[in-house]
């Protein structure tokens, strides 16, 4: 057979590097110019490329086909997400929509507003809420804003009187309660990244003092100071929706007449907590004393054996308990479960902070009566003072109040220890 390197020049069958290496001239070369084969080689040199079949366009027609109809779901997918955003923004819980046509109405029926409250209040009304079970605002819609705009413009007056003040005018007392009250505000709720701003922190301390300086039978007392912080948050979040302001996220755009008004609107509500237990804080405190004493008298027909344990160990009420009645328990749980705890207090009218805390006090107590037979002083003492509780949240809050609940349904107005009825806030 003839070999095809015969005819062609160069064996076929290998690389085109190689054929031009092995190619031996033809007598077709030896005819044109060394220019023109020079060409021809160059042309040769170029990467060889399989041709186009008929199949190409279709297949990128179909690349292109699959592109758009995954680009077509996902915007379907978006769309889907947004819509289910949207469904979930308005669809609202029945606890939500009872409270808005409680407080949007012109009149608020303040029954029906302390029998929600008991179970609670959305975060959206909370502030709206307080204002109105406190008694700061009106239940008249219409008078709500006329009355906010006096209030305010009284506090203002406020401080020009007792705050904005030359330090050489004030008293010896007041000086010492200033120095007082800035050396504890920036200890209250430390952990707290809300209570860390500095604007926070000089409402708190003005509004500490005026108070004082309005109310020289008490004056400041430690512990007064814990009672602002669920106010101060609870408040400041009214001005956006109900967002938990605690983390102190974005508190650096709030404006300062925001601050302001919050600060003027903790000062009432403040006051009007107080009044119901000054006595908690005038000389040697004989309503915390108070208290403590009912505590013990109620916790004694609860359990005993628990209060036997404590006269065994040398464990009394008073060592532990002081500070449940003094900051009503702020420093045993997180702010937002206080809030929690809160909505009820309000919502038990004026005993709420006075009556009704003992029981959710005993309530809280014997929930850690097994732990706490078993222990010695020492061990007792240092739980008694740490009790633990940080993991606490609304669901343990909740079960707390009804376990309160249902002491004050058992022992109220026993002549053993609470004679005053808890209000009728409750279902």
């Amino acid at each position: 057979m003839k070999n095809d390197a015969n005819t062609t020049g160069s064996p076929k069958g290998l690389p085109g590097f190689l054929r031009r290496t092995l190619r031996q001239p033809t007598e077709e070369d030896r005819g044109k110019s060394r220019e023109e084969r020079k060409s021809s080689e160059e042309g040769e040199k170029k990467t060889w490329r399989p041709p186009k079949t008929a199949k190409a366009p279709e297949e990128k027609k179909k690349k292109e086909k699959k592109k758009k109809e995954k680009k077509k779901k996902e915007e379907v997918a978006e769309k889907e997400e947004e819509s289910a955003a949207e469904g979930l923004e308005e669809r609202r819980s029945y606890k939500e929509v009872a409270f808005e046509n409680c407080i949007t109405a012109p009149i608020v029926n303040i029954r029906d507003l302390s029998r929600l409250s008991w179970n609670g209040v959305p975060n959206k009304y909370r502030a709206q809420a307080w204002k109105i079970l406190l008694g700061y605002l009106p239940a008249n819609a219409a008078r709500r804003q006329s009355t906010l705009d006096r209030k305010r413009h009284e506090y203002r007056d406020a401080i020009l009187q007792h705050y904005d003040i030359d330090d050489g005018t004030r008293t010896l007392q007041e000086q010492e309660t200033l120095r007082q009250v800035l050396v504890d505000v920036p200890r209250t709720s430390p952990d707290v990244a809300l209570f860390r701003d500095n604007r926070i922190r000089r409402s708190m301390g003005r509004l500490l003092y005026i108070w004082a300086c309005r109310h020289p039978a008490s004056s400041y007392v430690q512990g007064i100071n814990d009672l602002v912080t669920p106010l101060m948050a609870v408040f400041l979040s009214d001005y956006y929706g109900g967002k938990d302001m605690t983390t102190a996220e974005g508190i650096d755009e709030v404006e300062d007449a925001v601050f302001d008004e919050v600060e003027a609107d903790c000062y009432w509500c403040l006051t009007k907590i107080l009044a119901g237990i000054q006595d908690h804080y005038t000389c040697d405190q004989p309503g915390v004393q108070r208290m403590v004493m009912r505590l013990e008298e109620l916790v004694q027909r609860i359990d005993a054996d628990l209060c036997a344990h404590f006269q065994a160990t040398g464990i009394e009420f008073m060592q532990f308990s002081f500070k449940w009645m003094n900051c009503l328990l702020l420093r045993e749980f997180s702010l937002h479960s206080v809030m929690r705890l809160w909505d009820t207090y309000f919502s038990e009218g004026g005993k709420g902070f006075e009556d009704f805390h003992v029981y959710v006090c005993a309530a809280f107590l014997v929930q850690f009566n097994r732990e706490l037979k078993q222990m010695e002083f020492d061990q007792l003492f240092g739980f008694m003072q740490n009790m633990p509780t940080a993991d606490w949240g609304t669901t343990e809050i909740e079960v707390l109040l009804s376990q309160a609940f249902v002491l004050s349904t058992l022992f109220e107005g026993s002549d053993a220890h609470l004679n005053n009825g808890v209000g009728g806030g409750r279902i």
